[in-house]
């Protein structure tokens, strides 16, 4: 598997190649992300568990191209806002849990401040 920086480098190829840099700004960037993910949530709206579990069957693929999308929005912009995306991730976690803590939140749906 390809590691974060190798696979940010191959974003910003993609990008430098088209021409794309100046369109690539925070707001719209922030935009196309939340697009992409809407794409992802598309193949589960109004299905039931059942339904779902047949949908990510029969379009498996889809599916994981429109993951590929949110991810490539969220390196994308990692690097343009000088975000180290795996540090961020590890101190986010850290972070949950706290305020997960798990004797409190294990099973339990409820957002940490309601634990």
């Amino acid at each position: 598997m390809d590691s974060i920086k190798e696979l940010t480098n191959l974003i910003l190829a993609f990008r430098k190649a088209r021409d794309w840099e100046q369109f690539h700004n925070p707001k719209d960037m922030s935009l196309s992300l939340v697009l992409e993910a809407t794409e992802v949530m598309e193949h589960f709206q109004w299905k039931n568990p059942k339904q779902v579990q047949e949908h990510i069957k029969n379009h498996h693929e889809e599916i994981a191209d429109e993951i590929a999308d949110v991810f490539y929005w969220v390196l994308l912009m990692s690097h343009d806002l000088n975000i180290d995306p795996v540090k961020a991730l590890n101190k986010k976690l850290k972070k949950n849990e706290k305020k997960y803590p798990v004797k409190k939140a294990r099973g339990r749906i409820e957002k940490y401040n309601n634990l």
